[in-house]
């Protein structure tokens, strides 16, 4: 039995990212075994992954796990996080490894010249770069993530209104500037003649409780309520998903639900699209094309550094209602 280490740390979408490549490992491949390594934080979004033969954590350092890997005497080692920490754990192991391209001279480019010379390659493609020499291919059946029974949220707990369709609005984001404005939200949340579930983490249960407030009972806030599978399992129960460029997006894309996605100051052409094969068409992307100022980082800021934050401002709130 072959062992095979893939290494990603974070965060939830990317990890999500990594599932095809999981899969088509573990079925185009004979008499192997699939190990995964990450954070602590995000091991419950590959808990209950049937493709996944042992996961490992790490709180901070890989000196956390090291010894343990060292027992598993590994075939190979996929590296889809590629940086200095995963590149410690391949020193330390002594295992042939491959990564793949993050076309950070090309995202440094469009960021700072505006050049772009971004592939029209999505991330998911590229870390299929990485199982190239295992004659491993993608398969085309998108995303996967799998609900363990326990985190299945029964609706009929919730109040009437949202027991029979709900859109479903991810209001959160790692950074604040690839986040929709929240009175922006609601007035869109004023004008949809629906039940709308709010999904966030903690750290926005208090803008989700505002949103409440403004809009009325048609509001639902989950933020910060439930645990990562359960926001799951309310975006897979969703008629339709409004959302930022976050995890809880990759989670939507991996049950083809239709998406409406929002662009700040990050740009799809980085390839963090949601990815559904097959069913492109439930993907509505809403931006602000030809923004000078955009994308001002390939990750995100706190504040917009030119204090108009137009890339969100400007998208239209009569587009995302009659999208």
């Amino acid at each position: 039995m072959k062992k095979i280490l893939i290494i990603r740390f974070s965060s939830i979408g990317d990890i999500v990212l990594t599932t095809p490549v999981i899969r088509c490992l573990k079925q185009q491949l004979k008499d192997v075994e699939i190990h995964f390594l990450t954070k602590n934080a995000f091991e419950p979004v590959l808990r209950k992954n049937p493709h996944i033969d042992k996961i490992y954590t790490i709180e901070n350092k890989i000196d956390e796990v090291i010894a343990d890997l060292k027992r598993e005497s590994f075939y190979y080692i996929i590296d889809l996080h590629k940086n200095f920490r995963s590149k410690g754990v391949i020193l330390k192991l002594k295992r042939s490894s491959s990564s793949f391209s993050k076309i950070n001279v090309k995202k440094w480019l469009i960021v700072n010249l505006k050049i772009n010379k971004l592939p029209a390659v999505h991330i998911v493609d590229r870390y299929f770069q990485a199982v190239e020499k295992l004659g491993v291919k993608n398969d085309g059946k998108g995303l996967d993530y799998f609900i363990p029974k326990k985190d299945e949220v029964d609706l009929k707990t919730l109040p009437q209104l949202f027991q029979n369709g709900y859109i479903g609005w991810v209001i959160g984001g790692k950074h604040n500037t690839k986040m929709y404005p929240e009175e922006k939200i609601i007035e869109v949340c004023q004008s949809i003649n629906k039940p709308v579930v709010l999904l966030g983490g903690n750290e926005d249960s208090e803008a989700a409780e505002r949103i409440v407030k403004a809009v009325g009972d048609r509001i639902y806030n989950a933020c910060g309520k439930f645990n990562i599978s359960q926001s799951a399992s309310f975006v897979k129960q969703a008629d339709k998903i409004i959302t930022n460029d976050t995890g809880l997006m990759h989670i939507a894309a991996a049950f083809r639900k239709e998406i409406i996605s929002l662009w700040g100051n990050t740009i799809p052409e980085f390839g963090m699209y949601p990815y559904m094969p097959g069913d492109e068409n439930k993907s509505h992307i809403l931006e602000v094309k030809n923004l000078s100022c955009r994308p001002c980082s390939k990750l995100g800021y706190s504040k917009c550094p030119k204090k108009h934050f137009d890339c969100m401002n400007r998208i239209n709130v009569d587009e995302i209602f009659s999208e």
